[in-house]
């Protein structure tokens, strides 16, 4: 009987810890319009650096330090320029359609399984419109910090964020999407 009382206990306790995460984690997107971070993107072992503001719903704006790249989306489309190249994509063909769209992450996150990671990071795994996304959130502040993608290419792509600052002013004009050369 003890025992079965102590394994009651034990399932409440990870089931109602489990719940409270995910009721934090949604409390933080829904509190949060826009925030700005350092990354480092890792794809398939080259790694790149930089920094990022997104805004939702599905704006973002990147610069990458080492190549002068810059990745802007103004919600509708995604802009990845470089000095020899410009490339442009319908926001919705690509992950981060999903990943800026904080109202698709909260309504996931309200019905996927968490993942303890390392006891650092809570993970979810969301899968939608052949595209799987890991996301990670910070076991302590229970922000997003990083994701998982297949980039265009199907390449695996890690971000993880650092630096993050939440709900600042953001010139409307960071969104504009670049011209091509």
């Amino acid at each position: 009987m003890f025992r079965l009382l102590l394994i009651f206990i034990f399932t409440f306790l990870i089931f109602n810890s489990k719940a409270d995460n995910r009721n934090k984690i949604i409390k933080n997107l829904n509190n949060t319009s826009n925030f700005s971070f350092q990354f480092e993107q890792n794809i398939n072992g080259k790694i790149e650096k930089g920094n990022c503001t997104i805004e939702y719903p599905k704006k973002m704006y990147c610069y990458y330090n080492k190549n002068n790249k810059v990745l802007v989306s103004n919600g509708k489309s995604l802009v990845i320029k470089t000095i020899s190249s410009y490339y442009r994509y319908p926001l919705k063909k690509t992950p981060l359609n999903l990943i800026l769209d904080k109202n698709f992450l909260i309504n996931r996150i309200n019905s996927l399984e968490e993942r303890i990671i390392n006891n650092s990071y809570i993970s979810y795994s969301i899968i939608e419109n052949e595209n799987k996304i890991d996301v990670f959130f910070d076991i302590i502040s229970l922000e997003l910090i990083g994701w998982q993608t297949k980039d265009i290419y199907q390449n695996t792509a890690l971000t993880i964020l650092s630096s993050i600052s939440k709900n600042q002013k953001i010139e409307k004009k960071l969104f504009k999407l670049p011209v091509q050369n």
